[in-house]
This record gives C-alpha cells, structure tokens and sequence, in this order.
C-alpha cells in the first residue's frame, strides 16, 4: 500500500554571501575558517579573463594567507583532472579550496575538499556499478565556491559530475557534506563572460527553475522507510516554489539584456540572484525529463549543457503540459505572456514558445539538428535516458521510452 511522504527536507550550502564586491571578503572568509593556505581550483578561461587576479587581489594583500592556484580544470572535467587538483592539494596542504568558474571548477573544488581530507579515490565515493559507494564520512574541508556564471547552481549543489571519457560515462558524488561551505556570489565577476556562455548559462538556470517549478510534490512521493534514505531530490515544495517563480521572472527580465550588454550590472545582478535561487530549488526539488535528456547527447556530441538543455526544454514542456496544467500558465505568465482566457492547453504552449524565443533572442541553436544529432541516435539516446530514473521520477508526466524518442523527434 502506497503510503505517501509528509516530511520534507530543505539544504543549501551552510552559507550564502551575495553581492556587487563580496569578493572584496574573501580574507575574512578564510580566516574564519583557522586558514592561512587556500588552493584555488579554475580554468584558464576564467584566469586569462582576468577573473582571478580579481579574487586573489584582497589575498595577496594578507602577509598571513598564501594562495596557489590551479587552472586545470576543463569543460566536463575528466578523472584526471579531478586527480591533478587533489594532488596539488596534497603538495600544498590548504586550509580552504576555493572553487571559481562555473560548475566544473566548483564541481572540482568540492571533490578535491572531500578527497583530500579523507583519503583513497575518487571512484571510491561513486556510486556503484562505476564505483565502490562509500559515503563521504563527515564535513569536508572548507569549500568556498565563487561562481563566474549565472547559471549552474553548483555553488548550491552537493553534487560533483565526473567525465570518464574512455566509457563515454559521465558519473556523480552526491553527499550532503559536499555542499559548499560558502556559496560567495559576486555579480561583478560574471561581467567578462562572453554572450555565448552567458546565454548557455542564462537557460539553464531556467530550465533549473521550471524544472523545480513542476517536478512532482513531496508528498506524491511515498514515505521512506528511514529519513536517512530520504532522496536529495524530495519534491517541490512552498518554499521551492517561491525560489523557482521569482527565478524565472528575473531570468525572463534580464537575460536578454545580460546577453547584449555584459557590463549591464543590474542584469548580471539579477541573472546571479535568479541562478542561485534557481540552484537552491532544484538541488532541493529535483530536475525531470529535460535534464535526462540531455546528458546522453551532450554524451556523445560535448555540446554545452545549457545549449543542449535549451533545445530540449520547449518540447518536453508541451509533453509535460498534461501533467501540470496550473503551473505551465503560471510560468507563461512569469514570462510575460498574456494568457488571460486562453484554454489550459493554448496557456501552457504560450510558456512553452516564449521559453523558445528566449532562447532564439539570445542566440541558441533552434534544435538537435544544429548540434550535430541525427535521427538514427535517437533510439540509443532514448535508451540511455530511460537508465536516469534519478530525475525521471520526478517529472510531473510519466515518461516511457517511446514518449522520450518522440521528444527527441519533435527537438530535431
């Protein structure tokens, strides 16, 4: 008998610093943590753009606090690039590892924090078939995660996502001791990022807000037979639902504006608050069928995540729609569009076209095709998403392998 949950849980990060300068703190950050040696983990992307002498500028300004840095990190980091930062870690012994970039430098911090303090490797706190599962035993060393994108949600996240190239596999850690010890928010650091990637970003954060917005309740999901098996994706609640819906409204006001006009200030302000409030949903929440749809293509054609996401979302919105009616005209009308006596099936195409015309605005590929997918991968695609139950059982529509490949078919 089915008995459904009444409990419901809600983390983030143990703090959150947000605003124009925050990075102007970080020394304090660090000493509060007993520290005098911080390892900075980023790319050479985000150090080229000037982005770290920004960070480590108030650092080099301490007598007591030496800072290395690390830019190895590369898009959808590999194992070895998780290795090379826990071994520099090992030779410099930090008291902090402070992540900057976007999700895989934080993603990257996180894990060196878990890895460093406690020993063995990596795969070791994978789970299995991949790895052997072992929990992470207890808090990590101090994470400090500053992200240079506003779209992510790493800095929010328990989770870090491992490329392991040679079995076009991508595999996670999830533990509640990896969520950052600070998530330090500094709008003026996302201003060098390009229109592209701030557009890549921009949709993912709504995808992560719409996501959450209509995932399945909390208590439609049936009572755990011990809290601790509690998933970290527990279902929508009051409170994720006013994250997600001012999340969608900043990002539907300002990602235009963020994408032609990188110095807009109040835009990147905006964006990185609506990213964040974005993040702090779906780690809570859970993502659906947008999400799962995604990592096998970005699999197999290492197509930005948020490009890849954007052109997936508007059909899995009409597919979703018959499963959340009430919420797809909510977000139509977060986004601006006039749904005033429209049928409940022409409100929730009008959220799904004006989430397609936000992407077009700011520059994203219109479907698959442009990526590179072709029809004869998508029953392998289909496949390999229907293994991604994690976020499946979330979505607000039951999806079956064949609903999946007429997704892929309609995104083409």
């Amino acid at each position: 008998m089915f008995e459904p949950d009444t409990v419901w849980e809600f983390s983030m990060a143990n703090r959150v610093k947000f605003g124009t300068g925050s990075v102007s703190e970080l020394p304090t950050e660090i000493r509060s943590r007993d520290g005098d040696t911080a390892l900075i983990v980023t790319d050479e992307g985000v150090k080229e753009a000037g982005v770290i002498d920004q960070v480590t500028a108030p650092l080099r300004q301490q007598e007591d606090i030496d800072v290395e840095v690390f830019a190895g990190v590369e898009p959808d980091p590999s194992l070895k690039i998780f290795e090379a930062a826990i071994s520099v870690a090992r030779e410099i012994e930090p008291d902090v590892v402070i992540g900057v970039g976007g999700g895989s430098s934080i993603d990257v911090a996180k894990t060196t924090g878990v890895v460093y303090k406690y020993g063995g490797e990596i795969l070791d706190y994978v789970a299995p078939p991949t790895g052997d599962g072992k929990p992470v035993p207890g808090p990590t060393l101090p994470v400090i995660a500053i992200p240079t994108t506003a779209g992510t949600g790493s800095e929010t996240s328990p989770v870090s996502v491992i490329s392991l190239p040679d079995r076009k596999l991508k595999v996670g850690i999830s533990s509640k001791h990896q969520y950052p010890d600070l998530a330090l928010v500094d709008p003026s650091l996302t201003v060098s990022l390009p229109p592209g990637p701030t557009a890549s970003s921009g949709m993912d954060a709504l995808s992560h807000a719409i996501e959450s917005y209509t995932t399945r309740r909390f208590d439609t999901k049936p009572r755990p037979e011990d809290p601790a098996d509690r998933p970290d994706y527990n279902g929508r609640t009051i409170l994720t639902d006013q994250l997600a819906r001012k999340a969608i409204e900043l990002i539907a006001d300002n990602l235009r504006r963020a994408v032609n006009n990188g110095s807009d200030l109040e835009a990147r302000r905006n964006m990185s608050l609506a990213s964040l409030m974005a993040g702090i949903a779906f780690t809570n929440a859970g993502l659906g069928a947008t999400h799962a749809m995604a990592y096998p293509v970005a699999g197999e054609h290492h197509t930005p995540h948020g490009v890849t996401i954007a052109t997936l979302l508007p059909a899995v919105m009409r597919f979703n729609a018959t499963g959340a009616f009430d919420r797809y005209d909510e977000i139509a009308r977060l986004m601006g569009e006039d749904v005033e006596g429209l049928s409940r099936d022409a409100a929730a195409e009008k959220a799904a076209t004006a989430v397609a015309k936000l992407a077009s605005d700011v520059g994203i590929p219109e479907n698959l095709t442009e990526l590179g997918v072709t029809e004869d991968e998508i029953a392998a695609f289909a496949e390999d998403t229907m293994e991604i139950q994690r976020l499946l059982v979330g979505n607000p529509r039951r999806v079956e392998q064949v609903d999946v490949e007429h997704i892929f078919q309609q995104s083409l």
